[in-house]
């Protein structure tokens, strides 16, 4: 990727450029929504890697979602938090590229983490007796290998067909980070490849598991309507609504970037969706999948007995 003859040193990130009295009201709400993020998905992870009851496929596939949370948040918002009081802000081509390719590469695996645990569901609830040799510890793990394989190689195509473009004048990114999108509209070359590409590619891996994801739950919900017990009934309806809100949220966020026509094109509605899909989505991920759950409280409860034990006896005399 270059600009004529001459190679790129730097972008420019006008995505929340704010006026000076609102700069500290956005940096304290986003840095609480990442602190939030950050210490929620964190216990999650503990909790389940202390409680010996939640050594199930159901929180492997949870700790996984929570750590890549962690690794997506990550990705874009220390960087945002920076710019924020910045006059100028600014990210290195180097920086940018890097910046796009963990956040396509996690984003990605964000996708078939969600099937994975629609699947896990719908092994749980519609075929009980099978549960422990359809999701074997070999199984599971290859549900969660196989999806950081088809990431990375996802997003190194995409850098790659990038790579090849030519860039006009414009370095004005209208976005809080580098994204693939926004940097395809600064292009002098053609981008038909890469459109087609985003269409093909980034369909496939966005469509197949939200597909997968609707028709497990779909299946589901017939099962659990022959249920006779209506407290069977609302505890499983309960857990899938939660578990189809977030997706809802986190797949309508994407299409709305990614695969709305140009025409339809809007640099303030991507930032909205960005914000849902890298801030609010991961935010609410913990309470939407755990702090919810009996077996999760419980698994909390006793993550801070210990930890409130060990920081008394380190107070002892």
């Amino acid at each position: 990727m270059h600009q004529g003859n001459q190679s790129i040193s730097k972008f420019f990130l006008l995505g929340l450029t704010v006026g000076s009295e609102q700069q500290k009201l956005i940096f304290m709400l986003f840095l609480c929504m990442y602190l939030v993020t950050m210490v929620g998905n964190l216990l999650i992870i503990l909790a389940i890697i202390n409680d010996a009851h939640l050594h199930s496929p159901m929180y492997f596939f949870l700790a996984n979602l929570s750590f890549n949370d962690i690794c997506f948040t990550t990705t874009t918002i220390p960087k945002m938090l920076a710019d924020i009081p910045s006059q100028s802000p600014t990210i290195s081509f180097a920086g940018c590229l890097t910046q796009m390719y963990f956040f396509m590469l996690l984003v990605d695996l964000d996708n078939f983490l969600l099937a994975a645990m629609a699947y896990d569901r719908y092994v749980a609830i519609c075929h009980p007796l099978h549960y422990a040799a359809l999701l074997n510890p070999k199984r599971c793990a290859l549900l969660v290998v196989t999806p950081w394989v088809i990431s990375n190689l996802v997003s190194i195509l995409h850098l790659s067909l990038l790579s090849l473009l030519t860039i006009c004048d414009q370095r004005k990114i209208p976005h809080f980070f580098c994204d693939l999108e926004p940097i395809l509209r600064f292009a002098c070359s053609d981008t038909q490849i890469n459109d087609l590409t985003i269409l093909v590619v980034g369909g496939a891996v966005i469509f197949i598991p939200f597909t997968f994801i609707i028709v497990s739950y779909a299946i589901i919900c017939c099962t659990v309507l022959g249920v006779t017990s209506a407290k069977g009934k609302w505890r499983t309806f309960s857990t899938c609504g939660s578990h189809v809100s977030a997706v809802a949220l986190f797949y309508g966020s994407i299409v709305g970037v990614y695969f709305l026509p140009s025409s339809a094109y809007s640099a303030e509605r991507d930032k909205v969706a960005a914000i849902i899909y890298t801030i609010v989505t991961p935010m609410m991920n913990p309470f939407i999948y755990s702090l919810r759950n009996k077996d999760m409280k419980g698994a909390l409860r006793r993550l801070f007995s210990k930890k409130t034990f060990f920081w008394r006896w380190l107070a002892l005399p």
